[in-house]
């Protein structure tokens, strides 16, 4: 197990455990950001990172990225 943030590119991982307060969970989910989810980062640029999930591109902050647990 491993934050997002440091899965390399062009892995697909699957999400185990989304951490932080109701209303950053309720944002992620939102995106598609689910527990069983399959995700897998595209690029890293200016401290964001690209990823792909459910057939959508999303750029989530560093910070983001670290509470979703891969």
């Amino acid at each position: 197990m491993m934050p997002l943030s440091m899965a390399e590119i062009g892995e697909k991982k699957c999400i185990i455990k989304i951490r932080g307060e109701d209303l950053s969970k309720k944002y992620l989910e939102n995106l598609g950001f689910t527990e069983g989810a399959n995700v897998s980062v595209i690029s890293e640029f200016d401290g964001n990172i690209i990823v792909s999930i459910k057939g959508t591109r999303v750029a989530l902050s560093r910070t983001m990225a670290n509470r979703i647990t891969v």
